[in-house]
């Protein structure tokens, strides 16, 4: 159950209606709010300054109608342009990308602060009356609710003004890259927090299965719940999927190693996991590298011709597999207050995520001199910050498989200059390791 609320959760966050309908309450209490204390003296209070000008019934409504009709309009205009740019970026970056764009903080509040004072100029638009001397009714402007509409307005020029800055600049592909790359960077760092000394090989799998009952990807695991599952049978749960892997009744969960499965455990696991239509970056890692990939690909594909764009894709990645191989990789994605003996994740080695990455690029990549050539730079200044033979041994490799995958793919002086490239750097590879080796 808490995994499904996390998992909804995410998805509220990421919605166009959650912060709207947030800042729509606030402004409706703020109206109330002001109104009130307009009703307790504070129009008269305002009366007595010099420096606020007294509005009258006339012009108050005047300068809400205009508030009102202007915001609207404006929120109208900013919703339409968000789509504009989420339906060309996805277009051109790819429709996995759409989350990045929905999940924009930047879009959200824009579009939530136009309709929040929308709706607060309407509501206290409602309380203004006119003088009836024959009725004995004074009539009624509330001056301090005025003065915070007007406030409302400036702040939402000034966001506009953001807004108009912010949505250009947030679809520039390197804007997009950096977005990904730096939490990818971020998410690797507090995943895998203690550096390696050795490498570590995984227990083969075991225990009896607990397999999946829906279909889905797997969004959130709440491992707490699983811990307390394993400490209450006495048992351990060895997970065999990872977030983000796709799952159909049939697929094997966990293992339980030390316990007899009953119906009981089986429904409190199988609620541990939440699936949904889509991935979910929250606990997928390898999500946002499959975006970087996504884009590399695309950039190469003979429809675009971009390889500039795989270059930075590539550059990103080479950061992050830097990252990676100077990190212990055991452990969940997901750290907190729980033993990691009774809940054993679904460790992924060195291998697992080069080949995710550069080696999801790798065919592509080989078909172009730019990027093949950036291929093999990057792959060279990961490997300077690794210390472990055996990882800069793989990427190595993953060097010698591009040159030979380009070697079917180039030829002339282009593929001549590749060859030429790759010896560079498959010496610079050896070089490193024997200095490594004598010291």
């Amino acid at each position: 159950m808490i995994a499904r609320l996390r998992a909804r959760w995410q998805e509220t966050r990421a919605s166009y209606w959650f912060y709207p309908a947030l800042f729509t309450t606030l402004a409706t209490l703020l109206a109330f709010a002001t109104v009130w204390v307009d009703r307790q003296g504070g129009s008269v209070w305002l009366a007595q300054h010099d420096w606020i000008d007294i509005v009258r019934p006339e012009g108050a409504r005047t300068i809400l109608n205009v508030i009102a009709g202007s915001m609207i309009g404006v929120a109208s205009t900013v919703f339409s342009i968000t789509i504009a740019a989420v339906v060309y970026a996805s277009g051109s970056y790819g429709p996995r990308l759409l989350s990045n764009f929905m999940e924009d903080r930047g879009n959200q509040l824009s579009l939530a602060t136009f309709i929040a004072t929308f709706v607060y100029a309407v509501l206290v638009l409602r309380v203004v009356r006119d003088v009836k001397e024959s009725m004995g009714d004074p009539g009624f402007v509330p001056q301090l609710s005025l003065v915070i509409a007007t406030l409302l307005m400036g702040v939402s020029i000034a966001i506009l003004v953001y807004f108009l800055n912010h949505v250009p600049s947030s679809i520039r592909i390197n804007a997009v890259l950096e977005g990904i790359g730096a939490r990818l960077l971020r998410e690797v760092h507090e995943r895998f927090p203690d550096d390696c000394i050795e490498e570590s090989v995984g227990d083969a799998p075991q225990g009896e299965q607990i397999k999946a009952h829906g279909t889905g990807y797997i969004q959130i695991v709440d491992f707490a719940g699983l811990d307390e599952i394993a400490r209450d049978a006495g048992c351990r749960l060895e997970l065999r999927l990872r977030p983000g892997d796709f799952v159909h009744p049939g697929i094997a969960l966990v293992g339980v190693v030390g316990a007899k499965i009953d119906d009981a455990m089986r429904e409190a696991v199988q609620d541990c996991f939440s699936t949904g239509v889509m991935r979910s970056r929250a606990q997928d890692i390898e999500f946002l590298i499959d975006e970087l990939v996504e884009i590399a690909l695309r950039a190469l594909s003979p429809g675009i011709n971009d390889p500039f764009t795989a270059v930075t894709a590539m550059h990103w990645l080479g950061a992050a597999t830097a990252a990676i191989g100077q990190r212990e990789l055991r452990g969940g994605p997901d750290r907190g207050d729980y033993d990691w003996n009774r809940v054993v994740p679904l460790n992924d080695d060195f291998d697992h995520f080069v080949t995710r990455g550069f080696g999801g690029i790798m065919s592509a990549a080989a078909t172009s001199p730019i990027a093949a050539a950036q291929f093999l730079n990057c792959l060279k200044g990961a490997a300077t910050a690794v210390a472990l033979d055996t990882r800069r041994a793989r990427l190595r490799m993953e060097g010698a498989r591009l040159i030979e995958q380009a070697r079917l793919a180039l030829d002339g002086p282009a593929l001549g200059e590749l060859e030429a490239h790759y010896c560079d750097f498959d010496r610079a590879m050896k070089d490193d390791a024997d200095e490594r080796l004598c010291s």
